[in-house]
């Protein structure tokens, strides 16, 4: 779950202006408790994560980190060893202030320290109607979607989430790919369109509306802001879900891979040879 990383020591890791560094005081735990907070105003009984959950994770050797910026906290990432054993990464909740460079900054920092204990891949969840995370996660980062999971959390009930189904994509981050090794030198990964992509999902007047899906690339649209969405016109959100859900996971089902995010709006989807 992500809202909105090479070479130094653990201890602290600088990216445009913010020190990145691993967390283990409980004192610190509490500062990134309350930044979640702040960020998600999630129900007092579901935090994204809580102190002892941390204090347990980082206590094992594994990933919980904050980002700095003037001395204060600006964002933090929590994650855990997956599998396949000894080559993932898993990163569970991220959160920052927006805007600023703070979640690269982690990114990088959280791709170092995978690399430095020989794993190979990161990966997350992430809403996938989310325009921002997803030019973020494909275009600035490299990662791709590589499972679409409906409904994966269950109801949520934080203040960004609430009324919507909680489908996710899980977006896989391979560390030692050309175009992840360019991302983190801050080269953008852009995906070739060739001219006859089709457009298997569109926006028209704020609406999701279907298109051909039988070329060997697709282009599948995603709303400007689902969350303004969600307030505004709660129909036309829950029919954007619904319509991403079809076509883009449609797609991923019939084994269709996402190759990039186009022009900040679209998933490329494309078909097998």
């Amino acid at each position: 779950m992500n809202r909105n990383a090479a070479g130094q020591d653990g201890a602290g890791r600088t990216a445009g202006g913010v020190v990145v560094r691993e967390l283990h005081s409980l004192q610190e735990f509490g500062e990134v408790f309350r930044l979640f907070d702040r960020i998600w105003r999630p129900d007092p009984g579901n935090p994204p994560a809580t102190v002892e959950l941390m204090r347990a994770l980082s206590h094992a050797g594994n990933y919980v980190a904050g980002a700095y910026e003037d001395g204060r906290l600006a964002g933090a990432s929590v994650g855990f060893l997956a599998a396949p054993a000894g080559k993932a990464l898993h990163s569970h909740v991220t959160g920052t202030s927006a805007g600023r460079g703070i979640g690269f900054a982690l990114k990088l920092h959280q791709r170092s320290w995978a690399l430095e204990r020989g794993l190979d891949r990161v990966t997350w969840t992430y809403d996938p109607l989310v325009r921002r995370n997803a030019h973020f996660n494909l275009v600035k980062l490299g990662a791709m979607p590589e499972e679409y999971l409906p409904s994966f959390y269950g109801a949520m009930g934080d203040a960004i989430n609430a009324g919507d189904e909680s489908d996710r994509v899980l977006a896989v981050w391979r560390l030692a790919e050309p175009h992840v090794a360019a991302a983190a030198r801050r080269e953008p990964y852009l995906p070739d369109v060739p001219a006859d992509a089709v457009t298997g999902l569109a926006e028209r007047d704020g609406r999701p509306v279907s298109g051909r899906t039988d070329a060997r690339v697709v282009l599948v649209t995603v709303p400007g802001d689902i969350e303004d969405l969600r307030r505004r016109d709660p129909g036309a959100a829950k029919a954007w879900r619904h319509a991403v859900r079809e076509v883009l996971g449609g797609l991923m089902e019939e084994g269709a891979k996402v190759t990039g995010f186009h022009q900040k709006s679209c998933y490329v989807v494309e078909r097998p040879s």
